[in-house]
């Protein structure tokens, strides 16, 4: 018997499933079209599904830790995209060193919380 894993795909809320698919693909994710209301998003080996459906309380617990080999490079990212005013409901948290990571934190169009860890 084996137990290996050979997939695992968060599925995360849209509160406006449009600009949450705008805000990943300006973030600098590739979007496919999915089925029912949903969207995957892939950049490098990560992946995730955005789907319609939106409840506040989920929203506004749900975290993904994501690691990336700059996280000041994400914060600027989204830091700029936040500066030109599309995204009302983005948060961005410049970085700050936890433990011996560097991590970046941006709340989605949703309250989703990205945290960039290096």
């Amino acid at each position: 018997m084996s137990l290996n894993i050979l997939d695992f795909k968060v599925y995360m809320p849209a509160k406006d499933f449009e600009v949450s698919k705008r805000f990943y693909l300006e973030l600098g994710f590739t979007m496919t079209e999915g089925w029912g209301g949903t969207a995957d998003f892939t950049l490098g080996a990560a992946r995730f599904r955005l789907q319609d459906y939106y409840v506040k309380d989920w929203a506004d617990n749900f975290m993904i830790a994501i690691a990336v080999d700059d996280a000041r490079a994400w914060w600027q990212k989204a830091q700029d995209m936040l500066d030109a005013g599309t995204y009302k409901n983005v948060r961005v948290k410049a970085p700050e060193e936890v433990g011996d990571s560097l991590v970046s934190h941006v709340v989605d169009p949703s309250g989703v919380l990205l945290a960039f860890v290096q």
